[in-house]
């Protein structure tokens, strides 16, 4: 993948008049139960918001809407500006922070791994229905940009209907794998064998205590050995992809309006301040912030709004 960018002027601003807040530092986070697979996120002051490397489950995909900001993707790092789209993989380690405490605004589209394979099989984009990374990793088109921020004004807007919502989503993301198409997509060789064992047993183990020596009596690894191999297959630690995994647990609880304190212990921490801490460090947003706007959306969508 190449780190080259083409820098370009936009055509006009992308305007979010229908959506307010008192402090341009605190997330906006955009969720609708009538639409769970895609949720949205609204920064306009990114300049205190860090990312550790971090892993999804789902399909990311992200608008740089003022500034710039380093963008580092599992052996690559890319500088992006306004304008840019960056493309996350599922499962792909990465973070997107601002530079020098600079001024950077922007937007995260994060869309459901299956819902989006069943998109692009359906439109004979895909040979199976089985999901196929992509080796795009930034996008500089000016119409891809413009469209994307034309999607997302549209979900943030409470007077939108449902069905242009659905509509546009769908619309945006099927144009967008069809111009991905061609060259096809590199196959990703994913972690097999032993490595995948251990990868699986700290998915179904995520809210337990895990050892490294219960690690390396299943694999037959020395420590050393293991947490190297481990990083090197897929970008994080033992440790880091379990945190990641409990911190995606903690999400899913938020999301169904679970106190913090529920999700904090239903995702295996020992305390609600340590869930806090690792949260931010890794959402970039408190879970109070996160879940606040899970509630307010179910509230709206109950409402009919």
């Amino acid at each position: 993948m190449s780190a080259r960018l083409v820098p370009y002027a936009l055509a006009w601003p992308i305007r979010f008049e229908a959506t307010t807040m008192t402090d341009p530092r605190k997330p906006i986070f955009w969720r609708d139960a009538r639409m769970p697979h895609v949720e949205l996120r609204k920064v306009a002051d990114g300049r205190e918001v860090c990312y550790a490397l971090h892993t999804h489950r789902h399909w990311s995909m992200g608008a740089i809407t003022a500034g710039e900001s380093t963008f580092l993707y599992r052996n690559d790092q890319y500088h992006v500006r306004e304008g840019a789209l960056v493309l996350m993989n599922p499962e792909w380690p990465h973070a997107c922070n601002p530079i020098d405490n600079q001024p950077w605004a922007y937007l995260m589209l994060y869309v459901d791994t299956g819902w989006l394979t069943r998109l692009r099989c359906e439109a004979g984009l895909l040979p199976t229905g089985d999901w196929q990374d992509l080796d795009t990793a930034v996008i500089t088109d000016p119409g891809q940009y413009q469209g994307y921020c034309a999607v997302a004004d549209c979900l943030l807007d409470p007077g939108r209907d449902l069905l242009e919502k659905q509509s546009r989503v769908a619309e945006y993301l099927l144009d967008l794998m069809q111009s991905l198409s061609e060259p096809p997509a590199q196959a990703i060789q994913r972690p097999s064998g032993t490595l995948a064992a251990v990868a699986d047993h700290l998915d179904q183990h995520c809210t337990a205590e895990v050892s490294l020596d219960d690690l390396c009596a299943m694999s037959g690894y020395s420590p050393g050995h293991l947490v190297r191999a481990f990083r090197k297959a897929y970008g994080l630690t033992p440790h880091a992809y379990l945190i990641n995994r409990r911190i995606q647990h903690g999400q899913n609880d938020l999301k169904r309006g679970a106190s913090i304190a529920e999700a904090a212990l239903n995702a295996g921490f020992a305390d609600q301040a340590h869930f806090q801490r690792t949260f931010k460090r890794l959402v970039a947003a408190t879970p109070n912030q996160y879940r606040q706007a899970s509630v307010q959306q179910q509230e709206n969508a109950t409402a009919g709004k």
